[in-house]
């Protein structure tokens, strides 16, 4: 799916950047794929993907997470 129109990416160009160049920002995942942010109406969505994608809660249909078709969470932190 198409999730900003202004730079043409899609949610499995955006959920592949987060696994595999691990970004913490919306801003950082434009610049991992190697664009910047225009009209801004993307950012929620791509933060949404981010965070679920960071936290170890993919779609289940996320087919570049190590643990895709799984329920999954983030390990626990090391206390």
């Amino acid at each position: 799916m198409i999730v900003c129109s202004c730079n043409v990416l899609t949610d499995t160009a955006i959920r592949t950047a987060c696994h595999t160049e691990r970004p913490r920002t919306t801003g950082e995942v434009y610049g991992c794929l190697g664009c910047s942010p225009q009209c801004g109406r993307c950012a929620r969505t791509i933060k949404t993907i981010l965070d679920q994608a960071l936290g170890g809660n993919c779609a289940s249909g996320c087919s570049v997470c190590p643990m895709a078709g799984t329920a999954h969470t983030a390990p626990a932190e090391a206390a």
